[in-house]
């Protein structure tokens, strides 16, 4: 059976938030299955080794790193003009730059909730309004959103991550609907735990740590959020759009009542 049809070969890819974690691995997915990638972050000390250790690899994509906070627009405007202006186009945007933080929501201060909402949702806004114009103009392309379980099923101390994460679902279902008819597929990723570094200075869970064949786990790794990455965005994936994908291992249920 042919697996061609996996494959995002020739494409040309932004990967925002991808100075390590979830997006660094989707940005090497990508870049090694044969396309070319924009790796960006805020900081372009964070991003410069990552795009260089793709083009060490010697494999058939290559890496633009571009400083860019998701933010602020005309950043994003020049983080996508300069993708058309290296690769010549843009096919996939995923949205994968986030942050939070744990807290009661009592303690969330009008700064602090605006800006996990900018980050995670007005930046996701930005990013997929400017390289949309772009992918419309040339037929069509893939937006991949990455949301949350928290914003699926709600997180307690973390509620304006919870709030935002959900807001990214809806915009993945609604935009959907708007851009299909352009040839534009959105669709959603919505991990559970994931082994990152981030998860691992909370929960002293290392990524080393995790079998990817064990069934009975509820932690996962970063490059098996990629796997559904290069899912999305690969033709394999055709008949999905406006869908939101939970990658979260064994689903928590009700327990039996007693008898």
């Amino acid at each position: 059976m042919p697996t061609d049809q996996f494959s995002v070969a020739g494409q040309t890819v932004i990967v925002t938030g991808s100075s390590s974690g979830i997006g660094r691995a989707i940005a090497e997915r990508f870049a090694a299955d044969g396309a070319n990638v924009v790796v960006c972050s805020r900081e372009q000390d964070h991003v410069d080794p990552v795009a260089a250790g793709i083009q060490d690899r010697d494999g058939p994509g290559r890496a633009l790193a571009v400083e860019c906070d998701v933010r602020d627009r005309d950043a994003v405007d020049a983080l996508v003009e300069a993708t058309v202006d290296s690769f010549g186009g843009l096919d996939t945007l995923v949205n994968n730059a986030g942050a939070s933080f744990m807290s009661p929501f009592e303690d969330i201060s009008e700064n602090g909730w605006e800006t996990i909402l900018d980050i995670n949702l007005t930046g996701t806004y930005h990013c997929t309004q400017a390289a949309g114009a772009v992918m419309q103009g040339d037929g069509g392309g893939n937006v991949i959103n990455l949301s949350s379980v928290a914003g699926q099923q709600g997180s307690p101390y973390m509620t304006h991550y919870g709030a935002a994460k959900a807001g990214v679902i809806n915009l993945t279902t609604s935009l959907a609907n708007e851009w299909a008819a352009s040839g534009v597929r959105v669709n959603c990723i919505a991990p559970g735990f994931v082994a990152t570094p981030g998860v691992e200075s909370q929960m002293g869970v290392s990524a080393d740590d995790v079998d990817r064949t064990e069934v009975d786990r509820r932690v996962g790794t970063s490059e098996e959020i990629a796997d559904v990455a290069q899912f999305l965005a690969s033709p394999a994936s055709s008949y999905l759009v406006g869908e939101t994908l939970t990658a979260q291992g064994v689903p928590q249920v009700m327990e039996a009542p007693s008898t």
